[in-house]
């Protein structure tokens, strides 16, 4: 996994991506697949590696999101009982790589428009979220997020804020408890298929948690993140369009 020739530089953009995603409660694996793409790696190792990556990136995120007292149990909830299982169902499948890729670009979109604000920044007026609504958003998310080898934070992020079910805090800590649920479930998924992880991606956890731990600690204190988000949504642009033309 690691013969790359540029693989140096990967190494050194890896925990900046890292950084900029925990600082918004996410673990990184639509960035981390977009950089592995960019670098030529083996589609097969991809999404075991990046799940991997999401699960310690994101917990170490809602661990940050957590200790400020941003986390909503209750929506939490509303979402991870159907996206659980869901996401263990959806890491037993495995797609074509030219699909993937075309896939994966498409859910890029969403955390372009997320950084962007397109869905709005926080609002005052909170609505409760209806049993039925996160069933079915836990599901989909969970299912697709599971298949495609991501933790489905970019996808519910927005969601959360379109719909007025949290704030932007509280949309962070729940996405990343969410991420880290999922791609734990989704990675479990894999194993049971006979899927085995490359002993070079604990190297890439250790480099990666670099920039988590930095992330989270950085998000959860610091009121605003816009500049991040610009930041992140100019380096999703250009993988976007990569994935999506080559």
């Amino acid at each position: 996994m690691l013969q790359n020739e540029n693989i140096y530089i990967f190494l050194l953009i890896l925990p900046i991506v890292s950084f900029l995603y925990s600082s918004v409660g996410h673990g990184g694996a639509s960035g981390y697949l977009a950089l592995m793409a960019l670098f030529s790696f083996a589609p097969e190792s991809m999404k075991p590696t990046a799940l991997l990556l999401n699960v310690f990136v994101a917990g170490i995120s809602f661990y940050y999101y957590y200790k400020e007292g941003f986390f909503n149990k209750k929506l939490f909830l509303a979402f991870a009982v159907t996206s659980i299982p869901f996401s263990l169902i959806g890491g037993r499948f495995d797609i074509d790589a030219s699909l993937y890729k075309k896939i994966l670009a498409v859910l890029l979109i969403f955390a372009i428009l997320k950084m962007l604000n397109v869905f709005g920044k926080e609002s005052d007026k909170i609505k409760d979220i209806k049993l039925w609504q996160g069933l079915i958003v836990g599901a989909v998310i969970g299912f697709f997020s599971g298949l495609i080898g991501i933790g489905g934070g970019i996808i519910l992020t927005p969601l959360i804020l379109l719909f007025h079910w949290g704030k932007m805090k509280e949309a962070a800590a729940v996405s990343a408890l969410f991420i880290w649920v999922n791609s734990a479930s989704a990675l479990l998924g894999q194993f049971s298929v006979g899927i085995t992880l490359e002993k070079e991606s604990f190297l890439l956890v250790a480099i990666a948690l670099i920039g988590g731990v930095l992330g989270g600690y950085y998000g959860s204190k610091k009121i605003n993140n816009q500049k991040l988000r610009y930041i992140l949504a100019f380096v999703l642009i250009i993988a976007c369009a990569k994935l999506m033309f080559t």
